[in-house]
């Protein structure tokens, strides 16, 4: 089954930013599973955005959506997203790395290390995402992206005023990701190599500090240049 036709697995898809791309995604079209370490945990939350769901975007109808644990979501999905905090990352990939051979893997981890979260910690492989091509091999080809979305809003219904960088060192594959987050409602770039990520991962910490100095939902726009480029 090609990309464009297997489901999208959400894994940490009970949490805002997980729970906000599922609902997207499916309310624009695609056939979306929600995976968590709890298939009954994510079954739920699979539930409650179905008991609202409305097609968006120019969709004719809704996707389908549902709930399972990590390995089965991962298993059945064409593209598997991570959206688990930090502390988690390494321990999920390990569990699903034996689904993911030949797959897109979207990582959006952001390397906060709590209580300092309003402080940039890069780890010592350089970024969150190199630490995810690591665990999961050569085969994976992981694309990071979504991390200076607010989590809250895209979990809402209204418009997102926020662009999406994207980084991943397979053209084909990030331009799949840069597609999946116009569906979403939201622009997204190409923005070079997977260790370009770096920046953005560092960058949610100075967002997470502007959030709290203005109390307000920091996002970043990308202005200059046109939607053309690859």
């Amino acid at each position: 089954m090609s990309e464009q036709l297997a489901p999208i697995a959400v894994l940490g898809g009970t949490g805002n930013l997980g729970y906000g791309l599922a609902k997207r995604w499916a309310a624009a079209g695609r056939d979306v599973i929600i995976g968590s370490r709890s298939a009954e945990k994510a079954e739920a939350a699979a539930a409650e955005i179905r008991a609202t769901l409305k097609p968006r975007g120019g969709a004719a109808k809704v996707g389908s959506l549902r709930g399972a644990d990590n390995l089965a979501a991962s298993s059945e999905a064409g593209i598997v997203t991570l959206t688990v905090p930090f502390a988690s990352q390494a321990s999920t990939l390990e569990g699903i790395k034996a689904a993911l051979a030949g797959k897109i893997l979207i990582d959006t981890t952001v390397p906060l290390m709590p209580p300092k979260v309003m402080r940039v910690q890069l780890p010592k492989e350089g970024s969150a995402a190199r630490i995810a091509q690591n665990i999961v091999g050569e085969s994976v080809k992981v694309v990071s992206a979504f991390h200076n979305v607010a989590a809250d809003l895209l979990r809402g219904d209204d418009e997102l005023d926020c662009d999406v960088l994207v980084f991943g060192d397979n053209k084909d594959a990030r331009e799949a990701v840069v597609a999946l987050a116009e569906l979403a409602g939201l622009r997204a770039f190409h923005s070079g190599s997977l260790d370009n990520s770096a920046a953005a991962e560092a960058l949610t910490s100075v967002m997470i500090f502007l959030n709290k100095q203005y109390n307000g939902h920091a996002g970043i726009r990308i202005t200059g240049v046109g939607k053309g480029g690859a």
